[in-house]
């Protein structure tokens, strides 16, 4: 395996050719705090802790029924990162591993019996994931045949039958693994198992076969429904085999699929999942801010299907929703200080939540906490940022495309590119040549949605010195939901460059339930915050009963309220936040 490019997602065609890990270095800036490095660390001290690493040597068993997966994930953000630890967790699990290749801590005395709730497949799938990490970054080792021996073991189980996990994920890693040996029993594994989803080929349960995506085929859907997570885990695998056997018409199925999510089931800070029950899709414009469930790793698989979408068909568009993503809900999971985490992503917090130092039994609750007995999101935020720079740039025959705004460092094909850059702070993107070879190239850089979408371009012979710029206005917008989304019908909210904004209220003051905004005068920023003109608001009716014919609003006095970036809330303490404010 001769330079392999390091990235999560390498497909054999497609538009644009992915530039991973070896191709693109990241500076400091937005995404160094935290740093990767200090979530992989705060995790593997965690699993350590709560007994999920030990569950691979030791009896009693702790943790959920999916808890390897959760290791998987740590070790694949440690491939990413070259984090030495990876050596001693393969050599753990590899002992665990069964002769024919079957490797759970769960189930190993009833393997399969319990497909729709039992993640062995799953699991499979962050294992795969994970040695498939490991070859890009490293090459040929221990976890790889630990790798391939399980993705075997799958093959030989259930490449005849009707058989599919409730849980979509397997399905990537084996295409990627598929990608990485040339293998074609896996690409074969994973199309049999996206084929008979929807069938069905799971029993039925409380709350419906959409939940599992098992309610019909995928050619058939029009729209992602039911648990969010398992759906984009789902979807992204389906690009990945519509490329990798070249079916458009699979792809277009896709990508209506997708543009329909965009434009009736996704919130503003680009978090999918609507509802509690079933962590699932809601209905089309059914966004409720306070009851939305948004989980990070929704975000996260967000932005792995956009990327694909974006490698396969070149479209700009993947990389804004990306973009959007990233910023407002992966960056929101972990605290400043790399320490405690979101499950939930609420537009709206009523109730301050619960300062929690141990593991919290909740996925909501207003507040990051260190652990959660579902610890998922952790994990996924940490391969997220540990690879988040093969999510950079791409190529293609003609040159090199900056797609998400960071600074560092871009090198391919003779060309090497020196991005300096403030994004989100500032919308000034300065790309300076540092090699360049004999030929034209061409330099391409995204211009974002909210600053008019398209792309700048440059094509010519460069020089080294050689300065192209870009710059946008970051001047603060007022935004206004589509009138059907009736949860937030009358308000207005806040965005500055990719940032959404949010007023935060420390403590338990009830002072966002009595506040409505102005968009008569312009936010004023302070720092990277905004204050608006606001004022208090009341009611002039009985107190025991909140309705009524008679009840006019009481306007008190003028406030300025101040404004946060929507990720950085919660950070300073308990506090009620919303990103929906009434209109004056």
């Amino acid at each position: 395996m001769a330079n392999p490019v390091v990235s999560p997602v390498v497909p054999s065609s497609g538009v644009r050719n992915p530039l991973g890990l070896s191709s693109v270095r990241l500076s400091p800036g937005f995404w160094g705090a935290p740093s990767a490095a200090t979530i992989i660390d705060h995790c593997y001290e965690w699993m350590g802790r709560v007994g999920w690493i030990a569950n691979f040597t030791d009896v009693p068993r702790q943790g959920r029924e999916f808890s390897d997966s959760e290791v998987y994930k740590l070790m694949e953000a440690m491939a990413w990162a070259g984090d030495p630890r990876i050596d001693e967790l393969t050599s753990i699990i590899a002992a665990a591993q069964e002769s024919d290749g079957y490797l759970n801590t769960r189930w190993g005395h009833a393997r399969y019996t319990d497909l729709e709730w039992g993640h062995e497949l799953y699991c499979y799938g962050h294992l795969i994931q994970a040695g498939v990490a490991r070859m890009r970054a490293y090459g040929e080792d221990r976890l790889a045949e630990v790798t391939r021996r399980a993705a075997d073991h799958v093959c030989a189980r259930f490449m005849e039958g009707t058989e599919v996990c409730g849980h979509p994920e397997i399905e990537m890693g084996l295409i990627e693994l598929y990608r990485v040996t040339g293998a074609e029993r896996y690409l074969e594994m994973a199309r049999r198992f996206i084929e008979r989803r929807g069938t069905p080929a799971l029993a039925d349960i409380e709350l419906g076969r959409a939940y599992f995506q098992d309610d019909m085929p995928v050619r058939q859907a029009e729209v992602l429904r039911g648990h969010a997570v398992r759906a984009l885990y789902l979807t992204s695998a389906v690009v990945d085999l519509a490329v990798e056997t070249g079916d458009k018409e699979l792809l277009a199925t896709v990508e209506r699929q997708w543009e329909r999510t965009i434009a009736r089931r996704t919130y503003l800070t680009g978090g999918m999942g609507s509802r509690h029950s079933g962590e699932s899709f809601g209905d089309d414009f059914e966004l409720p801010p306070d009851r939305a469930y948004n989980e990070t790793c929704a975000g996260v698989a967000s932005v792995m299907l956009a990327q694909r979408l974006l490698l396969a068909t070149g479209d700009a568009r993947y990389a804004d929703l990306a973009e959007r993503t990233l910023f407002n809900v992966v960056a929101a999971g972990p605290a400043q200080d790399g320490h405690s985490f979101f499950y939930t992503n609420p537009l709206q917090v009523r109730v301050a939540g619960e300062v929690l130092d141990g593991v919290s039994p909740r996925a909501d609750g207003g507040l990051r906490a260190p652990w959660r007995e579902v610890s998922c999101c952790p994990n996924n935020i940490a391969r997220t940022y540990a690879s988040l720079a093969a999510y950079v740039a791409t190529a293609d025959e003609r040159g090199i495309q900056i797609n998400q705004l960071a600074p560092g460092v871009i090198s391919h094909d003779g060309l090497t590119l020196q991005v300096e850059t403030d994004y989100p702070w500032s919308g000034e993107v300065t790309v300076r040549v540092a090699e360049a070879p004999e030929t034209e190239r061409r330099i391409t850089v995204r211009r974002p949605s909210w600053a008019g979408g398209g792309t700048a371009e440059w094509e010519q012979r460069w020089q080294p010195g050689d300065v192209v710029r870009m710059e946008l206005s970051m001047t603060p917008r007022w935004v206004r939901a589509d009138p059907r989304v009736d949860a937030v019908r009358g308000c207005v909210a806040i965005e500055r460059g990719p940032l959404v904004y949010c007023a935060e209220s420390p403590g338990t003051s009830p002072l966002l339930e009595e506040v409505e905004v102005s968009t008569a005068t312009p936010p004023v920023e302070d720092g990277h915050d905004l204050t608006v003109k606001a004022r208090r608001i009341d009611s002039n009716g009985a107190l025991d009963w909140p309705y009524g014919s008679s009840f006019e609003p009481t306007v008190g006095e003028d406030v300025e309220l101040r404004l946060v970036p929507y990720f950085r809330w919660g950070n300073s303490g308990p506090a009620t936040m919303r990103v929906w404010l009434p209109e004056a």
